[in-house]
């Protein structure tokens, strides 16, 4: 990725204490919690880190927060974890509460590196190169599944199929479940992941607990979604184990991460429990669907907005990868444009704009002392949208991910400004299927139909919405047969 280098910086002879930055005004005992709007924190949070400068302070009722936008610093607290810094102790009590096993997303210290360990071995490209044949096969049923609607001229809720696509992909190829959402015109499971991701958002935002108290009738549907994808999963995993009696082969060479982690929990001394097995199991519905999903989302948005984009893509589908019926793993690792689109998307429209931090012990975070125990919101979009560090930073430009060596090369560069999936020890596991998941639907798209309109609700600019990731709100799509 083309950037313009930060002007190194001194180290600073003296420290600023969080309580002495900037930061938007609040009122007493709410402090600014009045003023957070959880379905555009993200761009509350850019606005004020314009405002008040890279570090500024947040208070949230007796809270002071510490928010950081500048991407070198965010990368090294991203580098220092799981020793220096861990996800908000919030995301790990609301998620109890509601009843969530923890799973690698969640966990934190040794529980982490010893779920870590076997969660990236299932997701390394060559595991992921396996799982080919499986996500082919969803492929071709959300091609089935659109061109019906195109020859019908229906209006389709892209967010809804897209969401139906990863729960099948990832159904398949980590549990070896075949959920056929797609084709069946049943969306169960899915209806009741989509409840799940936005509650705990909303509930770690939430000013005052309040379901603890009384259940709205939202609450008691969350809990009957939880109960129900947790009876799933449970049904996940005693399918797996009846595979593995019936065939002790199969522990020798699990075919899919659920087996993987069968198998290695069982391992004398592994220290995995079944419960560790269920949450990741969770881990992987959740986070597998609406990451993707919404990327795609957005992906075909932002491509519809720029038709030279759009056509030089379909030209590359086209020319490497033509026959969605016959995709090949190689086709797709040639298809370096359409990857850098769906670079440019990431960069322009994360899923994760913002993360949470806290700190573990006392450290410093560039010129500002963090004591042990300080809450930390950290701004991934802001300075890769930033015209200091990223040229015509609010522009669409695929090409830019095309020099020094590639999309993939310039999206891992330690100089990286964007930081879609994460960084350091903690990079998202799955980033490697999900770049597949996206350019095998993608290819299918481009080289099957023509987009005849994508439009939002209003006819507008696409909104965006934060509910744990950030999603284009409403967005429909109608297709034309090519």
């Amino acid at each position: 990725m083309q950037t313009l280098e930060a002007p190194a910086q001194a180290q600073p002879a003296t420290l600023r204490e969080i309580t002495d930055l900037p930061g938007p005004p609040g009122i007493p005992v709410l402090g600014t919690l009045h003023k957070v709007r959880p379905a555009i924190i993200h761009r509350q949070l850019e606005g004020w880190s314009r405002e008040y400068g890279p570090f500024y302070r947040l208070k949230l009722a007796k809270r002071n927060l510490l928010v950081v936008s500048d991407h070198e610093v965010i990368a090294t607290m991203l580098r220092d974890r799981p020793d220096g810094f861990r996800r908000s102790d919030r995301l790990e009590h609301i998620g109890a509460e509601m009843g969530l096993e923890p799973g690698v997303f969640g966990s934190e210290g040794e529980a982490w590196r010893r779920q870590r360990r076997m969660v990236m071995a299932g997701f390394d490209p060559a595991h992921v190169k396996a799982y080919f044949p499986s996500m082919a096969r969803v492929v071709r049923r959300l091609e089935g599944r659109w061109r019906k609607a195109a020859e019908s001229a229906a209006v389709i809720d892209l967010q809804a199929d897209l969401m139906r696509y990863t729960v099948d992909t990832i159904a398949g190829l980590a549990f070896g479940a075949e959920v056929n959402t797609l084709e069946s015109g049943e969306d169960v499971i899915q209806q009741h992941l989509d409840r799940i991701f936005p509650a705990l958002f909303r509930r770690i935002l939430a000013p005052f607990a309040y379901w603890r108290f009384v259940k709205l009738p939202a609450d008691r549907a969350l809990d009957r979604s939880i109960l129900e994808v947790k009876s799933a999963i449970a049904g996940f995993i005693s399918a797996a184990r009846e595979r593995l009696a019936a065939d002790p082969a199969r522990r020798a060479a699990p075919p899919n991460l659920l087996e993987a982690m069968i198998v290695a929990s069982d391992m004398p001394d592994s220290g995995l429990t079944d419960r560790e097995v269920a949450g990741n199991v969770m881990t992987m519905l959740l986070a597998g669907e609406d990451t993707t999903a919404n990327t795609l989302a957005w992906m075909i948005y932002l491509l519809n907005l720029h038709p030279e984009a759009l056509a030089k893509a379909r030209a590359e589908v086209l020319s490497h990868a033509p026959d969605a019926a016959a995709f090949t793993h190689e086709q797709m690792g040639r298809l370096d444009y359409l990857e850098a689109c769906a670079h440019e998307t990431m960069r322009l429209k994360p899923v994760a704009p913002f993360n949470s931090l806290v700190a573990l012990r006392d450290t410093v975070a560039g010129d500002v002392r963090v004591p042990k125990g300080t809450p930390i919101f950290c701004l991934l979009r802001h300075d890769s949208v930033d015209e200091r560090f990223v040229p015509e930073a609010a522009q669409f430009r695929p090409e830019r991910w095309l020099a020094d060596g590639g999309p993939a090369a310039a999206a891992n560069s330690a100089k990286r400004i964007s930081m879609p999936f994460g960084a350091g020890p903690r990079v998202c596991p799955g980033r490697y299927l999900a770049m597949l998941e996206i350019k095998m639907a993608m290819a299918m798209l481009l080289g099957r139909f023509e987009i005849a309109q994508v439009t939002t609700p209003d006819g507008g600019e696409a909104r965006e919405t934060m509910a744990f990731t950030m999603y284009p709100d409403g967005l429909s799509m109608r297709l034309a047969l090519r």
